[in-house]
């Protein structure tokens, strides 16, 4: 991404096709969709990209079992062809990973759940016909059959093959289970590479830049007034349409005057909280779908390097710029694994703990007990703007698309083409350069979280000798990528260093929160050298980082 100074010079100086606010993920799809089709596009973010709830999700690429219980099949098939297609587009940020469904005690597997995941197996394929003759038919139509990811078919697997696949349970002795397929990814660093692939195709994007008034010009929005958070100062950004996509924020963006109510939606957060553990406390090679109170599931994914355990889905009513884990949740998430694993796991084993929320959208009738929609919808206010809400990570290419064609409805030819827009390079952790005191495990984290561009991290390595090492011991995460961060990617704090950018705030805040706050100082330290810090600032911005995790909650109190 160009520099922020550049971006903010250009956003005011230059008059856009259309303004998108909102810098997470779906607002991210909306730039990329918009440019890729010919538009001239602006971006504003009022804090850091993917800093709302595409940076707190369940990291997940999957259809959603859970929604075969509802019935809801166009979103699960919606979803699962999304999957299928994010793999291809994005094979080293999104890749397939094994679940498992235990069963114990001499019990075969449950017969429903293989009847579901047959299903899910069926809606999987890009034609409802079954595996074998999708892919016979698209031989013939002379495709490849194999040019796209598609999982292979669930099976059910022995009590040895779970333990394999999910070494926790070995205390369970479980007797066997159903093996199916979904897929996982880093969900900030999905949002950064669609943003970057925006900027490609044009699109100028800037953060910390906050929407303070919609601008009208003869009864319709021309664009937004943005005030810069870090010089507290405003200027224009000039543009024919406006896009709100601020997700669960999208409520809050309203003209002056409005058709009707039905112009807006009104939005119903839910708070999804999770906790990570360390590999070896919960040793896992597999996802796991994990029975807890309620009747609900949880997943215990292996991410990173950690165990991830989530989620929570309550209604939220607090603060939602800044998101806490409630000790409840996280005893909730701790009871089920506990439970499941045959652990004795409490809250002083885990290395983090966040919260986010998901825009869920309310239809306003309070007498109903289900009075949520979890599918993207899409409003239009009398005055022209677009707001884009709802949905989930799975599905942000296709809300990007329904809003991108309501703007061609309004006189533009123009189809769309990110299905076929490659996100990022990929690149083979063995053809990196060697770089003197990089750790052997840094490669494989590199490639998967940059692709190509880990060429360009490990020439900042070369720099000098600190750059190379890591920025947790233990951890890959490598203290090069903080001036990278500043230098192609706009990160302004430590926090979008460690929550954002890397992943670190999630995965290691009992490290980053010792007593000597040592690791935090090095990337305050490194970061100002990029951004022209004095001693007195660095200090302030170590402390900002800690505040900023205490307001996140990212290590839960005991």
């Amino acid at each position: 991404m160009i520099a922020r100074e550049r971006a903010i010079a250009s956003l005011a100086g230059e008059h856009f096709d259309v303004v998108v606010i909102g810098g997470g993920i779906t607002g991210a799809g909306v730039a990329l969709d918009a440019a890729t089709r010919g538009y001239s596009v602006a971006l504003v973010e009022k804090a850091d990209y993917a800093a709302g709830t595409s940076s707190r999700s369940s990291k997940l690429v999957h259809g959603g079992l859970r929604y075969l219980q509802t019935f809801d099949l166009g979103l699960v098939r919606e979803a699962l062809l999304e999957r299928r297609l994010l793999v291809k587009l994005a094979p080293h940020l999104v890749r397939p990973l094994k679940l498992v469904v235990p069963a114990f005690e001499g019990d075969r597997p449950d017969l429903l759940t293989g009847i579901g995941l047959n299903m899910y197996d069926v809606m999987a394929t890009p034609r409802l016909r079954g595996r074998r003759s999708a892919r016979r038919a698209a031989a013939e139509a002379g495709e490849d059959p194999d040019g796209d990811w598609s999982p292979e078919r669930h099976r059910v697997i022995s009590g040895e093959e779970v333990i394999e696949l999910l070494p926790a349970l070995s205390g369970r002795n479980p007797t066997g289970g159903y093996l199916f397929y979904d897929c996982q990814t880093d969900d900030s660093r999905l949002v950064l590479t669609v943003l970057g692939e925006a900027e490609r195709f044009g699109a100028i994007c800037g953060n910390r830049l906050e929407v303070v008034e919609l601008v009208r010009e003869d009864g319709r929005e021309s664009g937004v007034r943005a005030r810069d958070l870090e010089t507290d100062s405003d200027f224009i950004v000039h543009a024919d349409n406006v896009v709100n996509a601020t997700g669960v924020w999208a409520d809050r963006i309203r003209p002056e005057e409005l058709h009707s109510e039905a112009d807006v939606p009104r939005i119903r957060p839910s708070r999804g909280t999770h906790i990570t553990i360390a590999h070896e406390d919960l040793p896992l090679v597999a996802g796991a779908v994990v029975p807890a109170a309620g009747g609900r599931t949880i997943f215990a994914l292996p991410w990173l390097g950690r165990s991830l355990i989530g989620t929570t889905d309550n209604d939220y009513e607090g603060d939602i710029d800044h998101v806490r884990p409630s000790a409840e949740d996280v005893g909730y998430l701790l009871e089920a694994t506990n439970s499941f694993f045959g652990t004795s796991l409490t809250a002083g084993d885990l290395t983090g703990a966040y919260a986010g929320v998901r825009p869920l959208i309310s239809t306003g009738d309070t007498k109903k007990s289900v009075d949520i929609s979890r599918k993207a919808e899409l409003y239009e206010t009398s005055s022209g703007m677009i707001t884009i809400t709802g949905g989930k990570l799975t599905t942000w290419r296709r809300m990007a698309k329904l809003a991108v064609d309501r703007l061609v409805e309004r006189g533009r030819q123009a189809p769309c083409r990110t299905q076929e827009i490659p996100l990022g390079l990929a690149v083979d952790p063995a053809s990196l350069p060697e770089v003197e005191g990089v750790p052997d495990e840094s490669y494989g984290a590199l490639a998967a979280r940059y692709g190509h561009a880990a060429h360009e991290v490990l020439r900042t390595a070369r720099e000098r000798g600190e750059l190379a090492q890591p920025i947790v011991a233990g951890l890959p995460d490598l203290l090069a990528e903080v001036p990278f961060a500043a230098r192609y990617e706009q990160a302004r704090s430590v926090g979008d260093v460690l929550l954002r950018r890397t992943r670190l705030g999630l995965l290691a805040a009992g490290q980053l929160g010792a007593a000597d706050g040592a690791a935090v100082g090095r990337v305050a330290r490194t970061l100002g050298g990029e951004l022209g810090w004095d001693e007195r600032r660095i200090s302030l911005e170590s402390e900002r980082f800690r505040a900023e995790g205490e307001l996140d909650g990212i290590l839960a109190e005991a």
